[in-house]
């Protein structure tokens, strides 16, 4: 004889268990962690369905000025929604290992790509760091990293796993090689310039990252945000808003009001759009350069590779690959070194000659190009006993005084650039 017992909830079934004396502790712990697996698993896969129906919404929405609101506000929610699936990885991802290495040099520069697109090749001629290859997908499965010396700098180079459409969602470990790119200076995105033109590998990637908060080759947007404690929202511009509809106000309060702010002030010091406002408000986008580098053009037509290298923020190459000479990689290193903005300062003791064997580097990026962010590089008590810096052109055989430790260095760069144009002219 069989005996159905109806299991209304999780608590009723634990009671069971352990009034029958049917179960152990120890089944009773495997059954809890299952449903919380379970709850996980619900929480991500519900909002991956509301992120699908806010986007087919999205797509359905004819695009015009009457409703530049209703989809600032759509754009709102997906904002929300997909911070929340971020959160819910990082909560929920357990103490497996990570991709993650520990920074060395003096910049951090990361390969981004589809699987078997020449990031591993390329990162073993670079650097000394071999890294394994082989013409099946997925050879690297961890991230590799390597360090490159060029114009005395000392540059890490990260080879990360290969990523496919969805690695934003979770799909091939992707948000952990996303979360690598992210600290990082740099983006180098590899692809495959035989394969690009029927496979959009550059949309794909760049939607992805995208997805997570990373900006590529963009700038922040000029929007002064800041919440009060009462007053209602203050909206005001210095130019006209041609990018937020007919009526701006009425599109940035449904935004405001989709993230339950209430009183705040708002102001736009340039034209920007819906979407630069929700990261205004979401405050944790990276702003990154991204060198496009499109790899394998030994194999395309001539006239392809023309093509490609005259893409904006693009460059191509070629690895060694047998008795293949390896091409472009000095172009490829020069635009790198234009992208990171890195400046060398140089620095020489009393009644001695300078010291060119190891520079102080400063970055934009990091801790800014100043005369108190060298001084920080070099030792933090100096800055306690600061009274001016002599700064030397190296080009202009000038020098300078200045007690403000603020002063960028770049800026005496910038003005003997300007008085040799004017002698020439």
């Amino acid at each position: 004889m069989h005996l159905t017992i109806p299991i209304p909830s999780r608590t009723t079934l634990f009671w069971i268990f352990q009034k029958t004396g049917g179960a152990s502790h120890s089944l009773k712990v495997k059954k809890e962690r299952g449903f919380r697996a379970a709850e996980d698993s619900e929480i991500t896969m519900g909002i991956v369905d509301r992120i699908k129906e806010i986007e087919d919404e999205m797509k359905r929405t004819q695009i015009n000025k009457a409703t530049e609101g209703h989809l600032g506000r759509l754009k709102a929610k997906l904002a929300k929604l997909r911070t929340e699936l971020l959160d819910e990885g990082k909560s929920s991802g357990g103490g497996g290992e990570g991709f993650d290495v520990a920074k060395s040099g003096d910049g951090r520069v990361a390969l981004i790509g589809f699987p078997s697109v020449g990031k591993s090749t390329m990162l073993s001629q670079l650097t000394e760091t071999q890294s394994e290859t082989n013409a099946v997908e997925f050879t690297t499965l961890t991230c590799i990293p390597g360090n490159l010396l060029y114009n005395d700098v000392r540059i890490q180079l990260l080879d990360l796993p290969g990523i496919i459409e969805g690695a934003a969602h979770g799909r091939g470990r992707g948000r952990e090689v996303i979360a690598v790119a992210k600290s990082a200076d740099m983006i180098l995105m590899v692809l495959d310039a035989g394969r690009e033109a029927g496979n959009r590998h550059r949309e794909i990637l760049e939607n992805e990252l995208e997805t997570v908060g990373l900006r590529l080759n963009r700038q922040p947007p000029d929007i002064y945000f800041r919440k009060k404690n009462g007053g209602g929202i203050t909206f005001n511009s210095t130019l006209r808003l041609t990018k937020l509809g007919d009526d701006p106000y009425q599109t940035v309060y449904k935004i405001l009001h989709e993230y339950k702010i209430h009183n705040c002030e708002v102001l736009f010091r340039e034209d920007c759009t819906t979407d630069d406002l929700i990261d205004v408000i979401e405050g944790n986008r990276k702003y990154v350069k991204c060198l496009y580098v499109y790899n394998k053009i030994d194999v395309v037509s001539i006239e392809d590779v023309d093509r490609l290298a005259r893409m904006p923020n693009s460059t191509v190459i070629a690895c060694t690959h047998g008795d293949r000479p390896a091409l472009n990689f000095d172009t490829l290193l020069a635009k790198m070194w234009d992208y990171m903005g890195l400046t060398r300062v140089y620095t020489k003791r009393r009644g001695e000659a300078p010291q060119f064997d190891e520079p102080v580097v400063l970055g934009s990026e990091r801790k800014g190009v100043s005369v108190q962010s060298a001084c920080m590089s070099i030792s933090k008590d100096m800055l306690d006993n600061f009274n001016y810096a002599l700064v030397i052109v190296k080009t202009a055989n000038q020098q300078k005084r200045d007690k403000n430790y603020n002063q960028k260095v770049q800026a005496y760069f910038d003005k003997y650039k300007k008085k040799k144009k004017a002698l020439k002219t």
